[in-house]
């Protein structure tokens, strides 16, 4: 690890701290904190964090290099979440969502051919429709792969795929998504600011990111509404639509992690058809 960090940044490590099995926080001769990462999606999320950069909307960590496997970003602090932070944090993600994309799946510039949410691949086919594009390009191909799910519960979310036109709620423009906005990836930072991190940046819906909020909860979730909203208001029976647009991440834990989210993709799938 440190052989490819030194190679990377051109700065040899003094210390190594590890976070995880995959993440480790390094010191730099010269004294700099980066954060280095090991992945097969170190190219497509150095793009994304650059993607979300060039918005000025949310901080992002910079990005000090990368290779096929390794990324390499700046350290930011830690700090306490906060509900000042948390509505300010509101009103830049609207911003980001704002700064748009030319469609639906549509890829960062520079990114690779496809990219990768968490450990699972993603792909950037583009669409210039939302519930085809989310149907084909973002519930179908994890369905395809959920080995864990009986075949009943597998027509359920089917049913979803097949009624997604009336499922979708006012047609919106696309925006650009942080992706994988689950709390994990909200990092309230010692200078008061949230910054996000782990992307898995692309073109999408709006409440996309939203739903992925309230999935496994998120500090101060109401003051971050409460500043999105006032930043940018929200279609009616966007709350409704919650589960239709958290079906894809769950999709994506059933791929990974299997039966242990089957239920709860399922439930999602018969809440969305409830609408």
């Amino acid at each position: 690890m440190t052989g490819a960090v030194a190679e990377i940044t051109g700065l040899e490590p003094v210390s190594v701290h590890g976070l995880s099995t995959s993440v480790w926080e390094v010191e730099l001769a010269d004294g700099d904190l980066v954060v280095a990462k090991l992945t097969d999606g170190a190219a497509a999320e150095a793009a994304g964090l650059a993607w979300l950069a060039e918005s000025g909307t949310v901080p992002v960590p910079g990005v000090r290099g990368h290779d096929d496997r390794w990324l390499v970003i700046e350290q930011i602090e830690p700090g306490n979440a906060s509900p000042a932070a948390a509505e300010r944090f509101g009103r830049q993600l609207a911003a980001l969502h704002a700064s748009g994309a030319d469609a639906f799946g549509e890829a960062p510039p520079g990114a690779p051919p496809s990219g990768w949410i968490g450990l699972a691949a993603m792909d950037y086919a583009s669409e210039p429709s939302w519930p085809r594009w989310y149907a084909e390009h973002r519930i179908a191909p994890y369905l395809s792969r959920a080995t864990a799910l009986t075949g009943a519960e597998k027509a359920v979310i089917e049913q979803v795929c097949e009624r997604i036109e009336e499922l979708s709620g006012p047609e919106e423009p696309p925006a650009r998504l942080h992706g994988d906005l689950w709390s994990g990836n909200v990092h309230w930072a010692a200078d008061g600011r949230v910054w996000l991190i782990d992307p898995a940046a692309h073109g999408g819906h709006r409440e996309t990111d939203l739903a992925m909020l309230h999935l496994f909860g998120c500090s101060h979730l109401d003051q971050v509404l409460l500043g999105y909203r006032a930043e940018s208001p929200l279609a009616d029976g966007w709350q409704r639509r919650i589960p239709l647009h958290q079906l894809f991440p769950l999709l994506v834990h059933v791929e990974l992690f299997g039966r242990s989210y089957a239920h709860q993709a399922v439930t999602a799938a018969r809440q969305a058809l409830e609408l």
